[in-house]
């Protein structure tokens, strides 16, 4: 059996988010992975079963990574506005910070394998983003119960609270905006836009 070379690990996990990211999930193989890596097309199976069992572990040490950052000083007693305020910059930090990453994740959302992690997230006894889902959860109830939200539907609810900010990390990714004109995220932007969200969203 041939033993497993952290350094290779590593460099293979990378060399599978950037080729997904650059040419899609749904055309990728691991032969694809072993060429963009520079080894031997049976060096991938040293660390992974196959291609399902690469893009999930995969996805499930990516999405703990951005748990842990989101999930910084957020906690369902919080206020509304405080714990939102906290979950647009934590999220902010980690889109900024690991673009590569969200671009990988935005792929695997948008393919066929968004009802596994879709199910996994959803499931009571699952572990995909248990605890912010959890904190999440949480938050909302409380916010609820204060009167501080009407209660609504959970995807609603996201699409209110956290799309302004996804849409302006798009633009500054794309590097332009709806206009055509160019687009850079800036610290009172991010803000401007929390303030009219927040508006909106609280009783």
């Amino acid at each position: 059996m041939r033993r497993r070379d952290i350094l290779k690990e590593e460099l293979v996990k990378q060399k599978a988010i950037e080729t997904i990211v650059e040419h899609g999930l749904e055309g990728f193989t691991i032969s694809k992975l072993a060429k963009a890596c520079g080894i031997s097309v049976g060096t991938p199976y040293v660390y992974y079963k196959d291609k399902d069992d690469l893009v999930t572990k995969i996805v499930l040490e990516e999405a703990e990574r951005m748990e842990k950052v989101v999930n910084k000083d957020f906690a369902a007693e919080l206020s509304l506005e405080d714990g939102l305020r906290i979950q647009w910059q934590n999220r902010f930090t980690f889109m900024m910070n690991n673009s590569l990453s969200v671009r990988f994740l935005d792929q695997v959302s948008q393919s066929s394998y968004h009802a596994k992690f879709s199910e996994m997230f959803l499931n009571e006894n699952g572990t995909f983003l248990r605890q912010l889902k959890s904190n999440v959860e949480g938050f909302i109830r409380n916010a609820v119960g204060r009167g501080e939200l009407d209660d609504m539907p959970f995807s609603v609810f996201w699409s209110i609270a956290y799309s302004p900010l996804y849409s302006l990390i798009r633009f500054h990714q794309q590097g332009y905006g709806l206009d055509g004109a160019p687009f850079a995220i800036e610290e009172k932007l991010l803000w401007l836009a929390f303030d009219k969200m927040i508006k909106g969203l609280k009783n």
